[in-house]
This record gives structure tokens, sequence and C-alpha cells, in this order.
């Protein structure tokens, strides 16, 4: 396998990461790693409930440990269920979540139904550090800062830059695209992510070439970082 350890801590210094990368991995049958633990609250009143409040929650936890995550801890939020592939979007059409969503303006019937998704039906999904994966992953996800996208975006720059909904860049990812996102208000107020915060979704195989870019574009930075530095000193 791998050394995602090694590559992970390649990741975080050549971007100067304040939080760890991520390993993500879809299984198509149980995967031996212990669920995610948590006491499901009372449903909505369309029956909604989960594990945590969104999908996108379980980013936060992970960067503590490694868990799997079925189908039903995804469901209260019936969107990241349909882009990680637990459901169709025609399941959700009725959800109590999606009808609030169309009624604010927040998105429309017809961009929900252009929404990236995972292809394939997964049985669990596992999150957790990068560095301690328990199997090659399918994504890499990092939370950065728009300086950290200006670096990324130097090394490859053909990333997709993705809105809403947040979590449908690891569909993106997963499918073999570099995306971005700059957020979305649902997965902010659920996350409690920080405002200046974006995140990114890489494919897992291509890490390494990335990461060899990533050097090459941060030598080219600081040549030119020293450049402009000296050049203000006339100004001061």
């Amino acid at each position: 396998m791998t050394n995602w350890a090694d590559l992970s801590e390649q990741l975080e210094g050549a971007l100067g990461l304040a939080n760890k990368p991520l390993a993500i991995t879809f299984h198509d049958a149980a995967s031996g790693v212990d669920r995610f633990q948590s006491n499901m609250p009372s449903p909505a009143d369309d029956g909604r409930t989960g594990a945590v409040p969104a999908g996108c929650v379980f980013w936060m936890h992970a960067a503590d440990s490694t868990f799997s995550t079925v189908a039903a801890d995804h469901r209260n939020c019936s969107v990241g269920s349909v882009t990680h592939g637990f459901l169709e979007l025609g399941d959700v059409l009725e959800s109590g979540d999606v009808g609030a969503l169309l009624e604010s303006g927040w998105v429309t019937a017809e961009a929900a139904m252009g929404i990236p998704v995972v292809e394939d039906k997964p049985e669990e999904v596992v999150y957790g550090p990068l560095d301690e994966s328990p199997s090659d992953p399918d994504v890499v996800f990092i939370r950065i800062t728009g300086r950290q996208l200006m670096v990324l975006h130097d090394a490859f720059p053909t990333i997709r830059i993705e809105g809403k909904p947040q979590c449908h860049i690891v569909a993106i990812a997963k499918a073999g695209e570099m995306a971005a996102s700059v957020g979305c208000q649902l997965s902010r107020v659920r996350t409690q992510m920080p405002n200046a915060e974006m995140t990114c979704a890489i494919p897992a195989s291509q890490l390494e070439g990335l990461l060899e870019r990533l050097s090459e574009t941060a030598q080219a930075d600081r040549a030119v970082a020293q450049y402009a530095a000296d050049d203000m000193t006339r100004f001061a």
C-alpha cells in the first residue's frame, strides 16, 4: 500500500495546512472499520435523522479518528445522501430539508438535477486522517485558505472551483478530477467551519503527482515573494 503517512506530511508541509489531510474511502462491502458512534436525535417531521446533522460534519470528526459510516448515519441531510450515492434525487424530493432549500431560493430544482453524485451506491464510507488510512483511499480531502488555493491552482490550473453544495466535490474527486469549493451556507452552519476556510478534494491516485508540482510552484513563489519584499523597501 502507498505510504499515506509520508504523503500526508508532504502535503501538510507544502501547503502549510492548519488541519490534517483526510482520507475518504468508499466501500461496496463492510470495511471492518469501527462505525461512528452517536446517539441519533428524534426524527424531524419528515422522518429524517442521522448520526450528525450532515455528512460534511464527518470531516470535522475525521481529523481525530478513523471510522466508518453507513447510509443511516448521513440521512439527516438529503443533499449529502444524494451526493455520496446513498440515495437517488427522486428519493428525497419530498424531504423537508429539500423543500426548505427550494422554497428559500437557495437552489433551483434544475440546478439540483445537475449536482455531481457518486455513481455506485456504497455500503460504507470511511473517514479519518490520511496519515493513518487503513487502506488506499478514493479521495484526499483538505481544508484550505485563499492563499493555499492560489498555490494549488498554480500547481494544477485545471482544478475545478465549485460552489454549493460543498459536499459534491467529493463525488467529483472520486470520479478522478480535483475540485475545490468556496463552501456553502448549509455546510458552514452545520460544520462551524471558519468563514475564511474553503475545501479541496483530490483524487488520491493523483496526490503524488500533485506534490511534485507543488514543490516546483513553492520554489517559484518563494522567489517572487523575495522580489516583492525587496522591491517594497523603496516605499518604507
